[in-house]
């Protein structure tokens, strides 16, 4: 058994967000799912936009506020102590919309995705399927998976 308390765990940040975000994966010990907790501020976003995960399933379960979820479909409002599961493959993006703050736990299953896609065509070959969101230690960019032509990131 493993026990956290969220508030000991360092939160996380990426380049160019300041979204409080805990990666509990590590904290917990957890092999074969990956867990983050996640307190967004009003316009705060879980993600850095529209992507899918082709090898894992993620399930987002909001503790408090509001969370809208967008989706090729539409967009999907989750409140509290409701959940939204997102199978591979299937994109999504998300937003707080409200005026409040949000609290999420995402979990992701199985715990290490690799291959991360964006809906864009690919300008060289005109494969129209997705780019692949590669990081590596120099950075990241986007690589078609047909063609292997790379897109710089800014």
């Amino acid at each position: 058994m493993e026990h956290v308390d969220i508030e000991d765990v360092e939160p996380r940040f990426f380049a160019g967000e300041d979204v409080d975000r805990r990666a509990l994966t590590d904290a917990l010990n957890a092999t074969d799912l990956a867990i983050n907790y996640y307190r967004l501020e009003p316009e705060q976003s879980l993600s850095g936009g529209m992507h899918a995960h082709m090898d894992q399933e993620e399930v987002f379960y909001v503790v408090d506020g509001t969370v809208t979820f967008q989706t090729p479909d539409g967009e999907h409002a989750v409140g509290p102590d409701e959940a939204i599961r997102f199978a591979p493959g299937e994109y999504q993006t998300s937003e707080n919309q409200s005026d409040d703050d949000a609290v999420v736990l995402a979990l992701g299953a199985p715990k290490g995705s690799t291959d991360v896609r964006v809906p864009m065509e690919c300008r060289e070959c005109g494969d129209a399927d997705s780019l692949q969101f590669v990081m590596t230690s120099d950075g990241q960019h986007l690589e078609c998976p047909e063609c292997g032509n790379v897109v710089e990131m800014d």
